[in-house]
């Protein structure tokens, strides 16, 4: 089945677009990635990396929760609930603030201001829907608050136990959904999509401030402008494989779905599989900033696989988000993460920049083919 075989040809949906609210609330977020980031800038070991990824996915399933109740109930139209989402941000402010030292001198008031952003959408959730949907949070509610509470644990405990607790904590709030099910829950399918779309602009957008971050104080030679300019066109080119077809395609598909059907459509695909595309683009801003600050000598080994790894991320992501939606995967797509990887010996010998360009040059050609070649792009783009 190819990606065009499930398109309806008119979805006959009325649905909400998103709201000042929600934007204002994504602020937040903005800054919490720009926190992961340099967080893991400033720890560029593999504990560090593992340590950076954790961080990640306890701020993304924060995210997620949110964008399913934003989905679910009008909170700019209702003074309480608009209030309630005002005071999760300041809560969210707090945790964006503590990642530098989330896992030292900061980690209890982390993980509290963590469980006021969980326990808030919790307690809206169950305050504002209608009984199905409020009966559908509670049964998850054990696994939503419970991880938070563990996090809370890990900060009185040594360094070794504190692992264990983050891996309890991540694995029992992503599990929950998982297990229990998202029954009763009801998505508004555009809207849910364009949430998506907005996070991933935002994302993108934290890789061309990582461009800035890394040539601070830096004089604007040749090489670095090279640096620079290819740096964009790598993430450009990011932009250009998501937006260009492939989630259009993949909102088609949500769209058409049943209600139930739809819900766990909603949870693979975007609840889960976009943590994959986030997490290859915050890696990718990682190995760009690491460039452009490095633009004459090789890069680490850390560095370059967060560059070539963050791009195989990034299209494995995409992939996944396809094969779960329509049973197919992209082979060029495949076959570009597979060069990405082969990549990271080069980018440890190479000048960083050259490496970047190697880089950038790939997926340019990827993109090229896709646009020019893909039939599946072109029935997507004629609809």
């Amino acid at each position: 089945m190819s990606v065009t075989d499930s398109f309806p040809m008119d979805t006959g949906e009325e649905e909400s677009e998103v709201t000042p609210l929600e934007l204002f609330f994504d602020l937040v977020f903005v800054f919490a990635i720009t926190q992961i980031t340099r967080f893991l800038t400033t720890h560029l070991t593999w504990a560090g990396v593992v340590r950076g990824i954790a961080l990640l996915a306890v701020v993304w399933w924060a995210w997620v929760g949110y964008s399913w109740l934003t989905n679910a109930i009008p909170a700019e139209e209702v003074l309480f609930q608009r209030s309630v989402i005002l005071l999760a941000m300041a809560a969210m402010l707090v945790v964006a603030l503590a990642i530098p030292r989330a896992f030292t001198a900061d980690a209890v008031v982390f993980a509290a201001a963590y469980f006021v952003v969980r326990g808030l959408h919790v307690v809206l959730y169950g305050l504002a829907t209608p009984p199905e949907t409020r009966d559908a949070v509670l049964r998850l509610a054990p696994g939503f608050l419970g991880a938070p509470v563990l996090l809370i644990a890990s900060g009185f405990v040594g360094e070794t136990l504190q692992s264990a607790f983050w891996i309890a904590a991540i694995a029992l709030d992503y599990g929950v959904a998982r297990v229990r099910g998202v029954e009763g829950f009801h998505v508004q399918a555009s809207h849910f999509v364009e949430r998506h779309r907005l996070i991933v602009i935002i994302a993108l957008g934290e890789s061309i401030v990582a461009i800035g971050v890394g040539m601070a104080g830096l004089p604007l030679g040749n090489r670095l402008l090279l640096g620079v300019l290819a740096g964009f066109v790598l993430i450009a080119t990011l932009w250009w494989l998501y937006f260009d077809y492939v989630t259009l395609a993949a909102e088609r598909r949500l769209v058409r779905a049943s209600d139930r059907e739809r819900s766990v459509l909603a949870r693979d695909s975007y609840s889960y599989i976009h943590l994959l595309v986030i997490g290859g683009i915050i890696f990718v801003a990682l190995g760009i900033e690491q460039t452009v600050a490095h633009v004459g000598t090789a890069l680490g080994v850390i560095p370059a696989v967060a560059l070539c790894g963050g791009g195989t991320l990034y299209l494995c992501g995409h992939n996944a988000y396809r094969f779960r939606d329509h049973g197919t995967i992209s082979v060029a797509r495949a076959v570009v993460s597979i060069i990405a990887v082969l990549l990271i010996p080069v980018a440890v010998v190479v000048p960083s920049v050259v490496a970047l360009l190697l880089l950038t040059a790939l997926f340019v050609a990827l993109a090229g083919y896709e646009t020019v070649r893909s039939e599946d792009r072109r029935v997507v783009r004629s609809e």
